[in-house]
């Protein structure tokens, strides 16, 4: 039985899911909106755990840190969170102790310095 041609957008559908595009370019998405919610201080300090079920996880290398925006900046985090990414559903946000990896200067939280040349 012979197939008649495809449709080019369920083509780069089966392609996108098979490499794992579209999570990649949802957790950038993520990585991006959280750093410009959290400012660039935050942004250095923290980063985008995961989610799950509508919770973002947060890890935060600073202990005084990490309760400053548990108790006093959830709330607006949560906001503007919402307001930067209206189609994607999150509940709330979960901060966690954590070790940050060094990020380089192409990512949403900015690098240590400047890019050598």
């Amino acid at each position: 039985m012979e197939k008649g041609p495809e449709l080019l957008a369920e083509i780069l559908s089966r392609l996108f899911t098979a490499r794992g595009w579209g999570r990649r370019q949802e957790r950038l998405r993520l990585e991006q909106a959280w750093a410009e919610a959290v400012g660039p201080k935050g942004a250095q300090q923290t980063q985008v755990g995961g989610m799950r079920r509508g919770v973002l996880e947060i890890l935060v290398g600073n202990g005084i840190l990490l309760q400053e925006l548990a108790h006093y900046q959830k709330r607006k985090l949560l906001e503007e969170l919402r307001r930067r990414l209206p189609s994607t559903t999150i509940t709330d946000l979960r901060f966690r102790n954590g070790v940050i990896k060094p990020e380089s200067a192409d990512s949403p939280r900015g690098g240590s310095g400047p890019r050598p040349p």
